[in-house]
């Protein structure tokens, strides 16, 4: 039995593995049972546990909020009627904070959208490390990871799909010519400046969605290592060090679904500004 218990590097490895779906060496279609199986999948796969996860917490997100406008009462509240109204009243702030009056009736509903399920996704890795990898390699499973949001492939798709609703905004707010104006006379007004003035602002823009959706995957990442690292532990040293950093984690978990949230708002913001940068 001890031969056959994997090693910390195949314990680390296997938990940060992804159930990845997709074209296996031999050309036909399926789920990779190894790291390198994965690697030679290239842009032909697709994670599934990443998936399933973010959808499903997606669903959950509507269903809380459904549930609580269905069940709203001008009376006394109860605790799910309180909680949403606090997270919208919470967003609302945020937004007439940032955003200001602004005419856009996007803004709230996706920053809400954002908080939420950006948070529903972190809450996720203060699930025990072991508890649903291993039940799904009792099914059958290879690999289930629980957080999405320690996938880049997912936070990196959040931060692309504001970045293509802050060009959208940048061509419906200020035009075609004012925009593509905006990106050679920023930060020196000066026509022999037109070409450094471009690659600064092209390296602004592509950097924005990056950072957005790297820091997210990178915090979350960091602190689902953690964890893992305290389970391999011994069983006391595990219930001395996970609960203090669980209880550290949560604000981890809170905060970067906050900023995630108020850099949409900031660069959506940016994107309605008319006057100059």
């Amino acid at each position: 039995m001890a031969s056959n218990a994997p090693t910390s590097q195949e314990y680390i490895q296997h938990h940060l593995t992804n159930l990845t779906y997709g074209q296996l060496p031999d050309g036909s279609w399926g789920i990779a049972h190894s790291p390198e199986e994965i690697k030679q999948m290239g842009f032909y796969a697709i994670n599934l546990d990443t998936m399933i996860w973010s959808l499903g917490l997606g669903f959950v997100f509507l269903a809380l909020f459904i549930t609580a406008a269905r069940h709203a009462t001008a009376g006394v509240p109860g605790t799910l009627q309180n909680l949403c109204e606090m997270t919208v009243e919470f967003v609302e702030t945020n937004i007439a904070q940032v955003f200001g009056s602004r005419p856009n009736a996007l803004i709230g509903p996706l920053s809400l959208t954002i908080l939420v399920w950006v948070f529903l996704m972190n809450l996720m890795d203060l699930i025990p490390v072991d508890f649903i990898p291993h039940a799904a390699a009792l099914a059958g499973v290879p690999y289930f990871k629980v957080v999405a949001t320690t996938d880049p492939n997912a936070t990196l798709g959040m931060s692309i799909g504001v970045f293509i609703l802050v060009l959208y905004y940048n061509f419906k707010i200020k035009g075609a010519k004012k925009f593509g104006a905006g990106l050679v006379t920023h930060p020196i007004p000066h026509w022999s400046m037109y070409w450094f003035n471009f690659i600064l602002e092209t390296v602004d823009m592509i950097a924005k969605p990056l950072s957005h959706g790297l820091r997210l995957f990178g915090n979350l990442y960091a602190g689902e290592m953690i964890f893992i690292l305290i389970a391999l532990l011994p069983f006391y040293a595990q219930w001395a060090l996970s609960l203090p950093w669980a209880i550290f984690h949560i604000l981890i978990i809170g905060l970067q679904a906050f900023v995630f949230m108020i850099l949409t708002i900031v660069y959506l913001t940016q994107a309605h500004d008319t006057g100059e940068h």
